[in-house]
């Protein structure tokens, strides 16, 4: 089992930045893939960002493109989301992902990874 926790979360005007964290303690990045998605009440969970196991570039949803940044610091065993120049369609949990299998083809789909956070509340707001 992998546990994964993120933290950053919070309430940011329109127009403003987030630093989103996930920890997975003791798990390493290096050849698993790891991502972002994110829920709004009434809504299917979708796809925000992932980096694939194979460690080449990441992929996000068009949304997202140039505003959002994901890395990841497998000393601290953290991976991260950066979000500049948020706007109030931004609102949601944002969950972080982990999967040691998925196949590129299937990053965009939230039922193909196997770990998952708890899930972190961001919402943009003025």
């Amino acid at each position: 089992q992998v546990q994964l926790v993120e933290s950053g979360g919070d309430l940011v005007q329109p127009g403003g930045s987030l630093r989103l964290s996930c920890v997975a303690p003791g798990r390493t990045f290096r050849g698993v893939a790891v991502g972002w998605f994110r829920q709004s009440p009434g809504k299917e969970r979708e796809f925000v960002a992932c980096i694939p196991r194979t460690g080449g570039r990441a992929s996000y949803r068009d949304s997202v493109q140039g505003r959002f940044t994901i890395s990841t610091d497998d000393a601290k065993k953290t991976v991260f989301l950066h979000m500049n120049s948020l706007k109030s369609e931004d609102t949601a949990v944002y969950y972080c992902a982990y999967d040691q299998r998925i196949i590129t083809s299937s990053l965009r789909n939230p039922d193909h990874w196997d770990y998952w956070g708890q899930g972190t509340q961001v919402t943009v707001s003025s």
